[in-house]
């Protein structure tokens, strides 16, 4: 099946354009998840079924350490096909307070030289209402972790300033803690694709923003997603106020800005049309990943992310530190069989 995504259906699938294709994957992994036989069938492909590398990571146990990481299904609807590609858990969203059309087309753009994709999404989604009705009428996969990241409603009216920014997250907040939805959340504060920017990776923001959290009862891990584009400085900055308001952990990291930072930049577009995911954050959050375990111990859980695509390059998030990895571009450039290995070779590791 490995080689049949590579060489018979990738290149028709990069003939298209990936906007395209995403919204193909969403609607026939949505209908596959609904029959068990259409999930048994994925299963036999490229679910992980060698010895037991289960993980408990704040109370949550994964089947295994691989989750599909927030962007890829904004609105929860693959919850129940994922399993069936040997993910432990996935990421949704990031959802917001209110519906968000998300930028123009197109909101993605394939570098395919240089191992990525040009992220342009502006944080389209249907918003919390409509995730929270669609996941209390969805049937749970025993044993699939289910996290969901929160954004800034991605309209002029909720960035007319810092505190109408603070008023939204807290509004989704609200709502998932008080249903019950979602095993864990992720303030997602680094989208660098949005109307406001990154306003709260000020450090006197954010350190408004987390208290404003804390205020609302939770029983559930939340974890910080950090961008990898800021100085040492910044970043151990915002790590402090995330221990001072007792949140569990964070994401290392989102999406590169840096269009410089790629291998062919002249493959990019001449003006900035959104981040960069894959193979140019690898390096950059791996550094990061490390040098916030040796600043921080076991301080916080760790969930490393960013240009993924093969066995060692998971190897080296987890040696760098991640207790948890999560990827999107590998799984577009290698296959759906991706997952499946790196749980073969971690099994492997001791």
């Amino acid at each position: 099946m490995d080689f049949l995504y590579q060489h018979a259906l990738k290149p028709i699938l990069f003939r298209m354009s990936p906007d395209t294709v995403h919204d193909l994957f969403m609607a026939a992994g949505e209908t596959a998840g609904r029959f068990a036989p259409s999930r048994r069938l994925f299963g036999l492909f490229y679910n992980y079924r060698g010895r037991d590398i289960s993980k408990t990571v704040d109370g949550l146990t994964y089947r295994t350490p691989i989750l599909l990481s927030a962007g890829f299904d904004a609105d929860g609807r693959l919850t129940r096909i994922l399993p069936s590609l040997s993910f432990g858990g996935e990421e949704i969203g990031s959802i917001t307070a209110h519906h968000c059309e998300g930028n123009s087309l197109p909101r993605m753009t394939r570098l395919i030289r240089n191992k990525s994709l040009v992220v342009y999404k502006g944080l389209r989604n249907h918003g919390v209402d409509a995730l929270i009705a669609k996941l209390t009428h969805t049937p749970r996969i025993p044993g699939f972790v289910l996290g969901v990241s929160i954004a800034r409603t991605n309209e002029e009216a909720a960035c007319t300033d810092a505190e109408a920014g603070i008023d939204d997250y807290v509004d989704s907040f609200t709502k998932l803690n008080a249903t019950g939805i979602g095993d864990y959340y992720t303030i997602n504060i680094s989208c660098p694709n949005s109307f406001s920017g990154e306003t709260f990776t000020d450090p006197a923001l954010l350190a408004r923003l987390l208290p404003r959290l804390r205020e609302i009862p939770c029983k559930k891990p939340v974890y910080l997603k950090m961008p990898i584009n800021v100085p040492w400085e910044q970043f151990v900055a915002m790590l402090d106020i995330a221990d001072t308001n007792n949140l569990q952990g964070v994401i290392i990291g989102n999406l590169n800005k840096n269009y410089g930072d790629l291998t062919y930049p002249e493959d990019a577009p001449k003006k900035f049309r959104g981040g960069l995911s894959g193979a140019p954050t690898f390096k950059l959050s791996n550094e990061l990943i490390k040098k916030t375990r040796e600043k921080y111990g076991k301080r916080f859980t760790i969930i490393g992310t960013g240009g993924i695509f093969t066995p060692d390059d998971a190897m080296e998030k987890f040696a760098a530190g991640a207790d948890l990895i999560q990827l999107i571009s590998g799984m577009v450039f290698e296959g759906p069989g991706l997952m499946r290995k790196i749980c073969e070779r971690y099994s492997a590791k001791d």
